[in-house]
């Protein structure tokens, strides 16, 4: 029971990390089709960006300049460059946000170098948020924070007690995705400013003729999902590391997780990111053989085919590609995504 707690914590804690990632590469899609290959990147830029302010300014104010700071790099990007090669198509679309991808990583590698930057969390957030306490005499428990050591050892020989903490950076980037989701989905479906944004989409010249600026709503919608993607770059790289590797690690499992909930479906997004979480955190954490698998339900193998190279490939070792392996099957049976209206 312990271990399948800790492992769904952490699924879903990297779940809604890649939520707060693909809610903002999902927005821009949806509001202006455009399918941003530099999205990671302004997540990365965010992350040093953080870095940089908090030893000036502190992690609080950090959280929020940094994300303004990289929502307007976004809008301007939108304003200067994408907007000029927007009319030609979705192939220029996407070769001019591929290109800005490697300007961005080459321009992080000379201002911050090539190694890993020092990114710590505030005091508040470097302890555990809760310790799971699993007892084999009293099962499972709960105690806020860090648990005392007396609680983590059993007074009898015979009874096996773990302590299991939970860190306080990913219960902090939980609650900022949900509250993200919540707040995306009121501004979209409650307020006028949703309103005028998916309108721009499908009916522009209605909206035009209402005196709204059509090119400034794209602009300003580029600038958001990039701020979104800076947020999640100040909590993710507080959380894991800062490096210019960071961009590639999570880049091409965001474009997974859009296409696996639905192209432009921010429910979408949020289903898929949870689903392949929680795969991956499990598929990591049952670190098992097909041929092990298959001993422990008594079927007998051959020498021969027990060391097999399949036979021995772990779960742990094919988890990395489990996203594309969904991603896959998703195209060959439910092309729209699982939540989607539109062809992929």
């Amino acid at each position: 029971m312990e271990f399948f707690t800790v492992s769904l914590l952490n699924g879903l804690s990297y779940g809604l990390l890649l939520f707060m990632l693909s809610s903002g590469l999902t927005l821009i899609f949806s509001m202006m089709g455009v399918l941003n290959f530099a999205h990671a990147s302004f997540y990365m830029v965010g992350a040093y960006v953080a870095s940089s302010l908090t030893k000036v300014v502190g992690f609080w104010p950090a959280l929020v300049i940094a994300p303004i700071v990289v929502g307007l790099l976004g809008a301007l990007f939108e304003r200067h460059a994408l907007r000029k090669v927007h009319k030609f198509g979705h192939v220029p679309e996407l070769l001019i946000t591929f290109g800005l991808s490697y300007v961005i990583l080459e321009v992080v590698q000379l201002v911050w170098g090539r190694t890993s930057v020092e990114f710590l969390p505030p005091e508040v957030l470097r302890g555990p948020v809760f310790t799971l306490v699993h007892s084999s005499a009293d099962g499972l428990g709960i105690v806020a924070g860090a648990a005392p050591a007396a609680l983590c050892q059993a007074a009898d020989a015979a009874v096996r007690v773990a302590c299991s903490p939970f860190p306080a950076t990913r219960g902090f980037m939980m609650v900022v995705a949900l509250a993200m989701l919540l707040a995306l989905w009121l501004l979209l479906t409650r307020t006028r400013i949703g309103l005028v944004i998916q309108s721009a989409l499908t009916h522009p010249e209605m909206v035009e003729a209402l005196g709204h600026n059509v090119p400034r709503v794209f602009m300003l919608v580029f600038g958001a999902g990039a701020a979104l993607a800076g947020l999640a770059g100040v909590i993710g790289g507080s959380t894991f590391v800062t490096e210019p590797a960071m961009a590639a690690t999570v880049g091409s499992v965001i474009f997974v997780v859009v296409v696996v909930g639905g192209m432009g479906s921010l429910a979408g997004a949020f289903v898929a990111s949870l689903l392949i979480g929680i795969i991956q955190t499990f598929a990591v954490a049952l670190d098992h053989s097909l041929a092990s698998a298959l001993s422990a339900l008594g079927v007998a193998l051959s020498p021969a085919l027990a060391g097999n190279t399949l036979m021995k490939l772990t779960l742990a070792q094919a988890a990395p590609i489990l996203p594309y392996l969904f991603l896959v099957l998703i195209l060959i049976f439910r092309p729209k995504g699982l939540l989607g209206t539109r062809e992929g």
